[in-house]
């Protein structure tokens, strides 16, 4: 049998074809020589640069965290408010939207009114805790935080009828 002939401009295997500057390894003998120390020393400056950023990242992400755990914290406290204002004796119907004023007799029973303190033609009877506007999703807001928090949702309510009709992508 025979060999096959030869081919033109074929390089042996192993060998680089493409342009030197493109080389994955040195091409001439004067490109610079790379030691085993200068690989460990890149290999570590990668290391400790990725570890930097790893341990940024975490902090982050732990800050996040602790964020979350106290904003479900406020969530529950006002869950348990809400839950125990709707216990509340009251001899009329609450509505959305309605304020409604907390008194608390002297047997230590905590009862609703519709009258607020400086209605009273009287001293009134029992004494005053707070007042509270019941809101539509059956929640209760100090009537003192009821500002803020309409400011807050109508804010909320306009960005999101900004980005709904295009307007935030602008």
């Amino acid at each position: 049998m025979s060999e096959p002939p030869p081919r033109d401009n074929v390089a042996p295997l192993g060998t680089w074809t493409g342009p030197s500057h493109a080389a994955p390894y040195a091409v001439s003998r004067m490109a610079p020589s790379f030691s085993l120390v200068n690989v460990a020393e890149e290999i570590e400056r990668a290391d400790q640069t990725i570890a930097t950023m790893a341990t940024g990242k975490l902090e982050l992400i732990a800050r996040q965290m602790r964020a979350l755990r106290d904003e479900a914290e406020a969530v529950l406290a006002a869950a348990k408010r809400d839950a125990e204002l709707h216990r509340v004796k009251c001899n009329f119907e609450k509505k959305p939207g309605g304020v409604y004023h907390l008194y608390r007799r002297d047997s230590g029973e905590h009862y609703f009114s519709l009258m607020a303190p400086d209605e009273w033609t009287r001293a009134y009877p029992q004494a005053y805790v707070a007042s509270y506007r019941l809101e539509a999703d059956a929640s209760f807001t100090p009537l003192g935080e009821a500002a803020a928090r309409d400011q807050a949702r109508g804010e909320a309510l306009s960005s999101l009828a900004r980005l709904g009709s295009g307007e935030a992508a602008k």
